[in-house]
């Protein structure tokens, strides 16, 4: 596909951003343009073609790429959209994960969208409380939401402004101790049986057969496969730490049959553009298997990642070796599986049985 015959422009489109394609009508160029880029849309009101305005699109097209933080903040008044910049610069030079600065930048718009032209800094401990509780209250969030919302706010004035003594007197909600959902062997083999495109098949055996987070799957190169050690490379993972996991004897024939067909370059999944495959694509793509296989279950991609370990644990695995395997940092997270596994639970006789 030749570039230059083609003109690209960023638009809004059905209130979405997009890239708008140009070019003198020849039926050669458009097939050239649907087949390099299938997902190309006809716009009746543009009289024109379009692409979704993303970052590996624009790489492909060699367009400017676009600042994401300033369009990120466009919902924030002027005064306070400096705020927010510093906070996401403070991050960045934390060396943060792209997760955990993304999550923090969007509770922090949440408080500024809702401050209009009240600057932020002037917020006192007080006022701070009213909002949490007006999140609490009136938003109906959760627990959990709330107290990353408190650690995304309590890091701009503590670490990025310098005002450490306001949350000494912010209580933090109780985070309920929930038990890890998960699925029983039979609904796993349902769930892969039933996914039948070979690249979501492969992303959904790799969270179940090496217990990965959805992350660490989408993060995986070509190169961090090592079949001759029959392990597989995980870099930085949750902590930036970085870990090996075995690579299961089953998954290596069907690792190969996906690579001669799909033949990534850099990335072992790679997304229709190029570039890594997307955390949505792979939940929606288990929330689908899910359907398919009749599973009513309320439980994500994650699910696959407990079920691993407690099926480990049930097989007699040791606490320690899955601890590893996990890449947790303390055991005490590993135990919860004990919780939930029968084997533990059907072990333990009672002391009347000894009478």
């Amino acid at each position: 596909m030749n570039f230059s015959k083609y003109s690209f422009k960023p638009d809004i489109h059905r209130d979405k951003r997009i890239i708008l394609i140009k070019f003198k009508y020849n039926k050669l160029l458009q097939e050239q343009l649907r087949q390099r880029f299938p997902s190309a849309r006809w716009s009746k009101t543009k009289k024109a073609w379009y692409l979704p305005d993303l970052p590996v699109i624009r790489r492909e097209l060699n367009i400017d790429q676009k600042n994401s933080i300033t369009i990120k903040s466009d919902n924030i008044n002027i005064v306070n959209r400096e705020a927010y910049i510093r906070l996401h610069e403070h991050l960045q030079l934390k060396g943060y994960s792209q997760n955990t600065v993304r999550i923090y930048l969007a509770e922090f718009n949440h408080l500024l969208s809702l401050l209009k032209n009240y600057p932020v800094d002037k917020l006192d401990a007080k006022k701070l409380k009213d909002y949490f509780l007006y999140c609490l209250k009136t938003e109906g969030m959760g627990e959990r939401k709330i107290n990353g919302k408190i650690n995304a706010i309590k890091c701009y004035f503590e670490q990025v402004i310098h005002r450490p003594k306001m949350f000494f007197d912010i209580p933090r909600p109780k985070k309920p101790l929930t038990l890890p959902k998960m699925l029983d062997k039979s609904e796993v083999k349902k769930i892969l049986q039933v996914t039948k495109n070979q690249k979501h098949a492969m992303a959904l055996q790799l969270c179940y057969g090496m217990g990965l987070r959805v992350s660490e799957v989408v993060n995986l190169k070509v190169e961090d496969i090592d079949s001759q050690r029959m392990v597989v490379h995980i870099t930085s993972a949750k902590g930036k730490k970085d870990r090996y996991v075995p690579l299961p004897a089953s998954v290596l024939p069907k690792l190969r049959e996906y690579y001669l067909k799909y033949r990534p370059k850099d990335y072992l999944l790679e997304g229709q553009y190029g570039g890594r495959y997307s955390i949505g694509s792979v939940q929606q793509v288990f929330k689908t298997a899910m359907k398919k296989a009749g599973v009513n279950k309320r439980i994500g991609v994650h699910g696959l990642r407990h079920s691993y370990a407690t099926h480990l644990l049930k097989a007699g695995a040791d606490m320690r070796f899955i601890q590893e395997l996990l890449g947790h940092n303390s055991i005490k997270t590993t135990q919860v599986y004990t919780k939930v596994t029968p084997r533990s639970l059907s072990n333990i006789k009672s002391p009347i049985d000894s009478l």
